[in-house]
């Protein structure tokens, strides 16, 4: 495939059916059912009341990247905060190591920014978006939702967090009703022994 410029703009709304197609391509790689949890999972998101923002990598009229921001809370000792969160991130294969994902996280930052919340969270991995401007929630306090999030995948950057922002990070209902908090094994144990928490 010859190397061609992408546009980035908001999602509209004949954009829908090709961004889940697209989610599904990107997370059901290799032939895992995970690409239809997680379209399913965002076709709901973007329904309710918890969407941010959505952006969209389009290379003639094709939609070939999506990233969405959601809402999420942090637990404080104080009282909840309102976060934004970063998921899901999808590059239609072949379409990699373009620039498109680094693109797309570089919008949500900027949507997340723009909303007001003291930070932006996220699942992932630590050297993909660690180059992108996140770092450790774990040295802001933050700590993850579940046992099934090494601590390390748990990012953030900080827009305005307060000392006092400390505590758990806590997912609308629909994440774990369609059980994208986490890896479940085997998938978490080969992170962990990745990450060399194992």
């Amino acid at each position: 495939m010859s190397e061609q410029a992408f546009e980035m703009r908001d999602v509209e709304p004949g954009d829908v059916d090709a961004v889940l197609a697209v989610i599904r391509a990107a997370f059901g790689a290799g032939g895992s059912t995970h690409g239809d949890q997680v379209a399913l999972l965002w076709a709901e998101v973007r329904q309710g009341a918890h969407l941010l923002a959505e952006r969209v990598a389009v290379v003639e009229g094709e939609v070939v990247g999506h990233v969405g921001v959601s809402h999420c809370w942090l637990d404080a000792r104080r009282e909840l905060v309102s976060l934004a969160m970063l998921s899901p991130l999808s590059t239609r294969p072949g379409w990699e190591r373009r620039g498109i994902g680094t693109a797309l996280v570089a919008a949500a930052i900027e949507a997340a920014r723009s909303s007001g919340r003291p930070a932006l969270v996220l699942e992932g991995s630590t050297m993909f978006y660690g180059a992108r401007g996140f770092a450790p929630a774990v040295a802001h306090g933050i700590e993850p939702p579940s046992v099934r999030v090494p601590a390390p995948a748990l990012q953030v950057v900080p827009f305005r967090l307060e000392d006092w922002m400390t505590g758990r990070i806590v997912y609308p209902d629909v994440w774990w009703r369609h059980d994208c908090a986490g890896l479940r094994d085997p998938d978490l144990a080969a992170v962990e022994e990745a990450l060399g928490l194992a």
